[in-house]
């Protein structure tokens, strides 16, 4: 058996992955990707299957409209490797998003942030504590 996270966007999920590739360029890896074949989506992204920090994920893009989204009590959680990565992933992911945590110091984390993306994607990042020599 195998559980694979799975997000469903109506139009935008290429996107969204363009977004994600830039926000963590050296940690997106892009195993399979189809296209819609024909109708009014013919070229754009349908499904693809990525890889994000060792766990495999799925997108899909619905051509029938739904009538509900994303919404920030299911999130992607990211232990970033250090501040540079956080801030940067931060300072992608946020443009045209809404920040529910500002980045900032807090009793769990060195650096931490909850925003979600431009696509509705909710993103929790975090720069653990150094451990203790």
């Amino acid at each position: 058996m195998q559980a694979t996270p799975f997000l469903m966007f109506q139009g935008d999920a290429q996107e969204a992955l363009i977004l994600w590739k830039r926000a963590f360029p050296d940690h997106i890896e892009v195993a399979e990707l189809e296209r819609h074949s024909g109708g009014e989506a013919q070229g754009k992204l349908s499904s693809a299957r990525f890889t994000l920090g060792g766990t495999e994920w799925q997108v899909f893009d619905s051509p029938i409209p739904h009538a509900f989204t994303f919404t920030p009590a299911t999130s992607i959680f990211v232990d970033c490797e250090d501040e540079a990565q956080l801030r940067h992933a931060a300072k992608v992911l946020g443009e045209g998003g809404k920040v529910m945590m500002p980045l900032d110091g807090y009793e769990f984390a060195a650096l931490f942030t909850w925003l979600s993306d431009v696509h509705g994607v909710s993103w929790q990042l975090s720069l653990p504590f150094p451990e203790p020599d």
